[in-house]
């Protein structure tokens, strides 16, 4: 039998503490983004006898996981154990004390068996224990922060809030976040809704809505659209791109403006792919588009929101830049060839890439959601500090201790992906938060070793 302990002291009672593991989505946040894991199922409620299963997927293998939660002690422990799963046996304790006035320790006491008795200590427990080590500095800090975070914005009250593209890597984070602070958030989904899942339907291709359940939301989080880097950029592909985005965002906010009852807030997702490739020029919000194809999307798109405007709903056009997260996006892709040691920099490395790490782009939607309320109009959700793809390709090397000796040349790059290729590998933009930051938004995460280093579960002091 192994052991492992992790402790950490958040800023915050106890109650506080134990609450947050409680609420629906906070599980969902302590998945590491570098793993293939997620939530299938829960039994019921946050209590004993609860079953979480969990899939898990390594490569082309996959398997599931099944905790139960064994005891429970209200504000103060509980304790899962492993059903089913990879391990020969598994017990996690959780335990919140009171250390100070509103300061918990966290504690997390883990034992464990490997598969294979002796030969899986020998081979496999070092691994076990790093990756554990690991896990448990990501899970910390995420609590901590998330916890934090949601305390700041307390007295602004619970919220209802519509989200589209809720399923998405930005929007299934975001929700869970704001599920893990009390809010009530409604996914906009093109099938059937689930019975008791506040799931709204509608189907902006058929122009199809369910308005009644739109009465009375706070706010309408609008993230849908067509990934633009999952195929070539064929004519339907791009078509499909700019209707995804122009079209839906045009019908969501023409329906909104029928509303009795709209809501005070729409924040609709757009990209600093409005500037196009403007090499080492910086851009603000007052910057023109550029003339490429996403520049003409996202200048449609970020127009499509007029109707709810003009309806007396706030709206504001959130320029992303690159979402930084290993869950998915930029990070994704690159992450298993740089752990591979064949990563390198793309054509001369000196385009510039605008990013912006998950965590904070979660942020800045909670700080207008709730805090700001004044700002409308675009604002670019980016880092203040930009990169150029060598200076990401060192740093990412760095985190991964891995050399990053290859480079693919622009010719290939063009060759294998076409416009897209030109558009997200070779073309810069190098963009500036202006007006978030004059709105007082803060970042946690704006260097971007930081960002990897939190998202990695390499951050140190933990």
């Amino acid at each position: 039998m192994s052991r492992f302990t992790s402790r950490i002291g958040i800023e915050a009672d106890p109650s506080e503490v134990f609450a947050w593991h409680t609420m629906p989505g906070s599980l969902e946040r302590l998945m590491p983004p570098w793993e293939r894991m997620r939530v299938a199922h829960r039994s019921g409620d946050f209590a004993k006898g609860l079953e979480v299963t969990l899939d898990i997927k390594k490569g082309p293998f996959s398997t599931k996981w099944i905790a139960e939660i064994v005891e429970f002690a209200l504000g103060q422990s509980f304790k899962d154990i492993q059903k089913q799963g990879p391990l020969k046996s598994w017990s996690h304790g959780h335990r919140f004390t009171l250390e100070d006035k509103n300061f918990c320790m966290l504690e997390d006491d883990i034992e464990y068996e490997l598969p294979c008795g002796k030969a899986g200590d020998i081979f496999a427990g070092s691994w076990a224990d790093n990756s554990l080590a690991r896990l448990f500095r990501f899970r910390h800090d995420r609590t901590r922060n998330d916890i934090l975070r949601h305390i700041r914005y307390h007295r602004y009250g619970q919220k209802r809030i519509a989200v589209t593209g809720a399923s998405g890597l930005i929007g299934s984070n975001l929700v869970n976040f704001l599920r893990g602070g009390g809010h009530i958030v409604h996914p906009l989904v093109r099938r059937t809704p689930k019975p008791d899942s506040g799931e709204i339907f509608w189907n902006p291709q058929k122009g199809e809505i369910d308005l009644s359940a739109l009465e009375g939301m706070d706010a309408v989080l609008h993230l849908a659209g067509d990934n633009i880097a999952s195929a070539k950029w064929t004519p339907a592909k791009k078509e499909s791109i700019r209707s995804s985005r122009v079209d839906g965002t045009r019908f969501l906010s023409d329906s909104l403006a029928k509303l009795k009852t709209p809501p005070s807030l729409l924040i609709a997702a757009s990209a600093t792919g409005y500037y196009g490739n403007r090499g080492e020029d910086i851009c603000d919000e007052e910057s023109g588009p550029g003339d490429t194809f996403l520049s003409e999307v996202a200048r449609q798109w970020e127009a499509a929101v007029s109707p709810a405007a003009e309806a007396g709903i706030r709206t504001i056009n959130l320029r992303f830049g690159a979402v930084m997260t290993a869950a998915g996006g930029v990070l994704g892709r690159m992450l298993t060839p740089f752990q591979m040691g064949v990563g390198g920099k793309m054509g001369d490395g000196r385009q510039y890439l605008s990013w912006i790490a998950l965590e904070d782009l979660i942020s800045a939607f909670y700080f207008l959601l709730l805090k700001d309320k004044k700002l409308f109009g675009p604002a670019n959700a980016v880092s203040p500090n930009p990169v150029t793809n060598a200076e990401l390709t060192r740093t990412l090397g760095r985190m991964v201790n891995r050399p990053t000796l290859m480079t693919m040349p622009a010719s290939v790059v063009k060759s294998l992906f076409g416009e897209m290729g030109q558009a997200l590998m070779l073309d810069g933009v190098r963009v500036a938060p202006k007006r978030l930051q004059a709105a007082g938004f803060k970042f946690m995460d704006g260097d971007l070793q930081m960002a990897l280093s939190r998202d990695l579960g390499l951050i140190q002091g933990f």
